[in-house]
């Protein structure tokens, strides 16, 4: 009698090389492990480097067995098929003392001394929040770490083309010493993107720092920077201008309460590099700087605004308004600006009007975020606009706060609104509108 289960076996021991590797694709590492059991064909299978171009490692504060068992894996399979390495994200969850920061210095040290030597593809690295200013990193740790690192990014200085160390927190020159890593063998960089974002320690005035701006000129073919505002001066702009205006794109820029935001930048530099880059846009990411004369020292009308986000986090100052920023300074991007998040505790003043005289000034806003006290009927006035083709937006996001606990008025003439718009919504937004008391 013949056996039913042969052609089954045929097919699967004849199935394509492509398609066995697509399948190991979608498998977690344990169980391409015991795929890679079944016969040779599987077990070449799971040498393909196409299956361990990416890999993310999590060292865990406080470890269970589980995540201890995923960790070793991990880490494992990194040092058994590394060559094959093209992207490297480390991740730290919730590092609590010394003796973890100690590990995963040690651990880290060895993952990345056997990268050096077996690989030869890595494109892309990113560790974000080390966050080394935290006493759960003794000095001595702390710069074996920093060297560490620095040495690993000197020999793949040549392939790198992507590095992120967000969060980082060093000292200026632990920062320079590990960026001028990136340009060791030639003594220029040409990795062209970079996010060092929170990189520096707060509170220090980068901009006025002669080391980062010749650890910034060394980088010839930047695309995306992505960096805090106490980075900015006009030095560092002409150095972006003169080495990497051909390539420059993207400019992400975090300028928080915290960081050193008074520095005098002249628009005249920012138009000189427009000039020069004209692919360029900037993104601005705010965060509890709300004032207005802080906010007019920074956002220069010369500057190729894409995105501005406004954070108040809460905070509810009676010393600040919003008025004039809505009514003075963003309209000067109005044939720039795409995208607009505001979060507000505003509850001192009403914005409605304002805001949506901004929105309709903005003839190239597609993404609207707003989270502040606003009226219902703000909504309807939008979406009519919306509907009149007076605005171009695509995503609208809005969360209304009210100081009242019981919000089902407002509730039921949203939905009303939404149900008069609801072929417009459906057919052209991303729309998302609900009350939140704030109580």
């Amino acid at each position: 009698m013949e056996d039913d289960s042969e052609p089954e076996q045929r097919s699967w021991a004849h199935l394509p090389d492509v398609c066995l590797r697509h399948v190991f694709h979608w498998l977690d590492d344990r169980d391409r492990s015991q795929a890679a059991l079944v016969c040779k064909k599987w077990s070449w299978a799971m040498y393909s480097g196409s299956l361990w171009r990416r890999r993310t490692i999590t060292f865990y504060g406080r470890p269970s067995r589980a995540h201890t068992l995923e960790f070793q894996s991990a880490l494992w399979y990194v040092k058994k098929f590394g060559k094959y390495l093209e992207h490297l994200e480390i991740k730290l969850s919730n590092p609590y003392n010394t003796a973890f920061t100690q590990k995963f210095q040690v651990t880290m040290r060895g993952l990345l001394s056997h990268l050096s030597k077996c690989n030869s593809r890595l494109v892309s690295l990113s560790i974000k929040y080390l966050e080394l200013d935290r006493l759960i990193w003794k000095n001595v740790v702390r710069a074996q770490f920093i060297k560490t690192l620095a040495t690993f990014l000197k020999r793949m200085s040549k392939q790198l083309d992507y590095l992120n160390l967000k969060g980082a927190r060093v000292t200026l020159e632990e920062g320079c010493e590990l960026l001028n890593s990136l340009s060791f063998l030639t003594n220029k960089g040409f990795i062209s993107e970079i996010n060092i974002e929170d990189f520096f320690s707060l509170h220090l005035p980068v901009y006025s720092s002669t080391l980062f701006h010749q650890t910034m000129s060394k980088f010839h073919s930047l695309v995306i920077l992505t960096f805090n505002y106490n980075c900015i001066s006009d030095e560092l702009l002409d150095i972006l201008q003169e080495h990497s205006a051909h390539s420059l794109c993207t400019l992400n820029i975090k300028c928080h309460i915290h960081d050193p935001h008074g520095q005098v930048v002249w628009g005249m530099s920012w138009a000189n590099l427009a000039k020069r880059a004209p692919k360029l846009k900037v993104n601005f990411f705010f965060e509890r700087v709300m004032k207005h004369d802080h906010l007019a020292r920074i956002l220069l009308v010369e500057i190729p605004v894409r995105s501005i986000s406004l954070r108040s986090c809460y905070f509810n100052d009676p010393d600040w308004t919003m008025r004039p920023t809505l009514t003075n300074l963003l309209p000067a991007y109005w044939h720039v600006l795409q995208k607009l998040t505001l979060e507000l505790n505003n509850d001192h003043e009403l914005l409605d009007d304002e805001l949506l005289q901004l929105i309709l000034s903005c003839k190239r806003l597609l993404f609207l975020k707003v989270w502040a006290f606003l009226s219902v009927t703000f909504m309807e006035k939008l979406l009519q606009n919306r509907a009149d083709r007076k605005c171009i937006l695509t995503t609208i996001k809005v969360r209304i706060y009210t100081a009242r606990q019981e919000t089902s008025e407002e509730d039921r003439l949203l939905c009303d609104i939404y149900r008069k718009f609801k072929y417009l919504i459906d057919s052209e937004l991303n729309y998302f509108v609900i009350t939140y008391p704030m109580v």
